[in-house]
């Protein structure tokens, strides 16, 4: 694929974590103290829960609170406008779990890096930049992740770049009732949780961003979301065993703001790659789908429908 911006390589991050960062995580999305193996560094099966990776773009090495703005504004895309950091949303996350991460990334090197793989102009209301990343130990060479973002810039189009290529559809079999359904109530607590694990975008805190970008104010983080839904879907139709997920995607849809129900239903397609089984869900947010799109590859484990 060719374009501009396209091949252009993000300097190298070296990025790090600790049991502690692991249990973070796990809390901030939804597990509970039936899933001790996510919560308890002594657990016999103690992992790291298997999306983990997508914070990492964002924490580095930090244990402390880094500048969110500073740190997205580092390195322009040659061949495309600067765009503005402060009016950025996820528009969609594919992420491919290659190896299983170790609980702790001490005593050993790794990085994360990242390419543009496309930059494509929406016209008037913005312009969608999408990377791949790559988590990869330095020393072996081997890649533990592949995630693959879509960015929006909002209201930050119209430069005259390529529109872009349509996105595959993965619409859920909404003719039969789901294999699995489950839910959260948020809070005003639940972004200012998540973003300890390194995503610390204003938006999520502030609500003058938000009111800027036509939001209204706060708005939960898209990638809580997006991990909560990957989470129910292990604890669902996986047995929540961190080995049974390989591949998972979904498309932000709508805004979250503190205090909206999320209501998520999966179903089952019987379709196979090898001994990994298609899975399509989606989450609603009242009558608003906010995650569309979703897809995943697994090892079904629980065969009767579920609820929580």
């Amino acid at each position: 694929m060719s374009g501009p911006g396209v091949g252009f390589e993000y300097p190298v991050k070296e990025v790090s974590w600790t049991k502690r960062d692991a249990l973070l995580f796990a809390n901030s999305i939804g597990a509970t103290s039936k899933e001790l193996h996510f919560l308890y560094e002594l657990h016999p099966n103690f992992a790291v829960f298997p999306t983990y990776p997508i914070i990492l773009t964002f924490k580095g090495t930090n244990q402390e609170v880094t500048d969110f703005y500073a740190e997205q504004k580092a390195v322009p895309i040659p061949g495309v406008p600067e765009f503005d950091p402060k009016r950025v949303v996820d528009g969609q996350r594919l992420l491919q779990v290659l190896k299983p991460l170790p609980v702790t990334s001490a005593g050993r090197k790794f990085e994360v890096r990242t390419k543009v793989i496309g930059v494509w102009d929406k016209g008037r209301p913005g312009s969608v930049v999408d990377t791949q990343t790559d988590l990869v130990d330095a020393a072996t060479g081997e890649v533990y992740t592949r995630v693959i973002s879509s960015s929006f810039y909002v209201a930050q189009g119209n430069w005259g770049g390529p529109k872009g290529p349509a996105t595959p559809s993965y619409p859920p079999p909404r003719e039969r009732a789901p294999d699995a359904t489950w839910e959260t109530q948020t809070s005003a607590e639940t972004a200012l949780l998540y973003r300890l694990n390194g995503d610390y975008n204003p938006l999520h805190a502030d609500p003058e961003p938000g009111k800027k970008m036509g939001f209204g104010g706060v708005i939960i983080h898209g990638l809580y979301s997006w991990n909560w839904a990957a989470h129910g879907l292990l604890e669902h139709l996986g047995g929540s065993n961190p080995a049974n997920i390989k591949e998972y995607q979904a498309r932000f849809a709508s805004p979250v703001r503190p205090g909206d129900k999320l209501v998520a239903s999966a179903w089952r397609t019987g379709n196979k790659e090898g001994e990994w089984e298609e899975v399509r869900f989606e989450v609603k947010n009242g009558d608003k789908v906010c995650l569309s799109n979703g897809r995943a590859l697994m090892k079904v484990e629980v065969a009767a429908k579920g609820k929580l």
